[in-house]
């Protein structure tokens, strides 16, 4: 809220704070509740103070396309932007139409933040026109619904305009609310929303002094040196350039409250600081208080004609400005009437006595005709605030009478509906008791059948499954290329290793023939049936590979699996993996066997150092070729994941940076 600060004032040591704030709203840090329309308005808003012509665009463009929506949601909160803006060009017409409106759309809404921005902009207005206990209410009423959305810039700027309103009729609430302000603009994170919270409880601060001790001056002090340096600090991401120079003014004014001798140094550098935003910016107040603060200032040590000057110099560029400040410029002379009264040069008294006269006969006019103007603008919001509420009432009288209409008659017609469903049920009772009696006899035989059925099908896919492995487990290839190397020795009359070669033959194929019929085996019989695999692949490929199992010590080998699931990995390891690499490198396969006590797993890992999958891929003339062997087990595991949920395998590429090639399978095998 804005608090003029006179010459007279000041003079007399008896001022309130300077505090001079517009408000400012950047777009919350809530993307999830900010639709594109809003983040339009809230740009355009953002530019009020550097270009205004440009940000009324750009505001009502953004309302424009909400109108084009027709979303009342985006039409309200671009109203209330649109009010605020005209609030900072001091359009009372336009910024009672818009907020009006605003506050008239949002009662359609239901959304918190709409209601919101709604009272948000209904408080500025009432604080505009002097109505403070209207302004108190629509704004704490703002400041409940942003707080229930955490957004928390809106909420340290409410806040701290709260505060104000309470000054000075009521500190024990200045406080409450300074305090609160500063909360939550350190959640927000924001330097505007920081440094207005700042302001507001540095201005609580201030007026403490008045009872306070030089302890209090000096706590006071240093907040505000604190204020000055973070705003100093974040001044390029602080919109409201006018709260910059106010904190200087503060500071300045405090230095001259302050014990004697007063800091000139540092009272005299926040006065520049400030009169330079002032100047950069067109900000009046601050430029008339920081030419104030150093007039009187001069005036106290008897410096009169230093202090003449500076008020000389305070008329000469308001009277450059392309309009007339008459309060500025009455005030200003009426600081001249009594430096000269002081220094007895009553000629130059009676000139400065009458052009004051002049101003302030236009700065009253102005003055009285604001006041007519707030009063009539506070004559027709509290119309229409109360034409509203009694719509609002007779809406409410009206929906009650409605639902009590329809409350009335959904009883009678669930009472006929009772009434119709207990003699019809009653009716159908009878007549249903002994069709539901054939119809649970019914069921019962077709359950007998259905269990009949489904045992054939889990039998007939169990068959198909077998006959499947055992495809799989004897490949075509592998027994022709075993039965050819058995053919070779016998014809090259090597008759021991022939011999020897058809024993493994044969024990290998007898043990996949009994474990295939078998529900499960011990891992013992698992690793002897890969050993017998392994070693006639290793005699097929002329021993270019080694292999190695290792089992933890924690496996005990008398555990039982499902037959047959490790083979058609090792297969593919050494088919795809071992046999392709260069006859000069020698490959190796390694399988190791871990266990998952707590899981009731144990843990197949398989390694090769063969040419890995890649280049396996590239070998391969038919790009849709999936191994039968691994497409079975793939299902044979899937069928147990319902009692085992972890079963199943991957498979993986080792890493080629290491210079590792070849692959990785990790076997999750149930243990049964």
């Amino acid at each position: 809220m804005h608090e003029k600060t006179t010459l007279n004032q000041i003079k007399n040591r008896k001022t309130k704070w300077l505090f001079s704030f517009l408000f400012l709203v950047f777009i919350a840090p809530i993307n999830a509740q900010i639709s594109a329309v809003e983040k339009i308005a809230s740009y355009g808003y953002s530019k009020r103070f550097s270009d205004s012509s440009a940000s009324k665009k750009i505001q009502q463009q953004a309302l424009a396309l909400a109108k084009k929506k027709k979303n009342i949601d985006d039409e309200v909160i671009c109203y209330s932007y649109l009010a605020l803006t005209q609030r900072r060009l001091l359009h009372l017409k336009e910024f009672t139409r818009y907020a009006d409106t605003a506050y008239i759309l949002a009662q359609k809404s239901n959304k918190t933040r709409v209601k919101a921005f709604a009272s948000l902009a209904m408080g500025n207005l009432k604080s505009y026109i002097d109505d403070k206990p209207q302004a108190i209410d629509h704004l704490l009423h703002s400041y409940t619904l942003f707080s229930k959305i955490n957004a928390h810039d809106q909420c340290a700027k409410i806040a701290a305009d709260i505060s104000y309103l309470f000054s000075p009729a009521s500190p024990e609430k200045v406080h409450k609310y300074a305090q609160e302000a500063l909360e939550h603009a350190y959640k927000a994170k924001d330097p505007e929303s920081k440094l207005y919270a700042r302001l507001a409880y540095g201005g609580y601060l201030t007026d403490k002094l008045e009872s306070g001790t030089e302890k209090d001056w000096q706590k006071t002090l240093d907040f505000l040196k604190t204020t000055v340096v973070l705003a100093e600090k974040e001044s390029f991401d602080i919109i409201s350039k006018s709260n910059i120079g106010i904190a200087y003014i503060n500071l300045a004014d405090l230095y001259s409250k302050g014990p004697k001798p007063i800091n000139e140094t540092a009272l005299f550098d926040n006065l520049e600081k400030a009169t330079a935003i002032a100047k950069k910016y067109n900000i009046k107040i601050i430029y008339r208080s920081a030419i104030g603060l150093q007039g009187f200032y001069y005036t106290e040590k008897g410096n009169y004609v230093k202090a003449e000057m500076l008020f000389i110099e305070g008329i000469k560029y308001q009277l450059s400005l392309p309009y007339t400040d008459n309060y500025l410029l009455a005030t200003f002379y009426n600081c001249l009437k009594e430096v000269s009264a002081k220094r007895h040069d009553f000629e130059a008294y009676y000139a400065y006595d009458t052009l004051f006269t002049k101003y302030n006969q236009l700065k009253y006019n102005e003055t009285t005709q604001k006041l007519l103007q707030n009063a009539d603008a506070r004559f027709e919001s509290s119309k229409k605030m109360e034409r509203i509420k009694q719509l609002e009432l007779e809406n409410e009288l009206e929906q009650q009478n409605k639902l009590l209409g329809y409350g009335i008659a959904g009883v009678l017609l669930l009472g006929l509906v009772f009434m119709f469903r207990s003699y019809y049920f009653r009716q159908r009772y009878y007549l249903k008791r002994e069709e539901i009696l054939k119809q649970e006899q019914t069921n019962s035989e077709l359950k007998l059948q259905l269990m009949e059925k489904e045992t054939i099908e889990n039998l007939a896919t169990r068959l198909s499954l077998e006959r499947r492995l055992l495809r799989s487990q004897m490949d075509p290839h592998f027994i022709f290329n075993a039965l050819g190397n058995i053919q070779s020795m016998i014809l090259q009359k090597d008759t021991i290793p022939a011999v020897s070669y058809l024993n493994k033959f044969a024990k290998l194929t007898r043990q996949i023939l009994e474990q295939s019929r078998k529900e499960t085996i011990s891992l013992r019989e698992e690793i002897d049936t890969l050993k017998n695999y392994i070693e006639l692949q290793q005699l097929r490929l002329n021993d270019s590979f080694e292999y190695a199992i290792i089992c933890d010590e924690s496996v005990e080998d008398d555990i039982l699996i499902p037959p047959l699931l490790i083979q058609p990995f090792i297969e593919n390891a050494v088919e795809h993996g071992l046999k392709p690499k260069p006859k000069e490198e020698k490959g190796l396969l390694q399988i190791n066997f871990s266990q998952q006590t707590d899981q009731r797993n144990l843990i197949c890992t398989i390694k090769d150092n063969g040419i890995g999958l890649t280049a396996s891929r590239k070998l391969k003339t038919n790009e849709n070729h999936k191994s039968l062997s691994t497409t079975i087990t793939d299902e044979r595991l899937a069928k147990m994941q319902k009692d085992h949920p972890h079963a199943g395998f991957q498979v993986l590429e080792r890493n080629a940076d290491n210079g590792e090639t070849g692959c990785i399978v990790i076997i999750n095998i149930p243990i049964l």
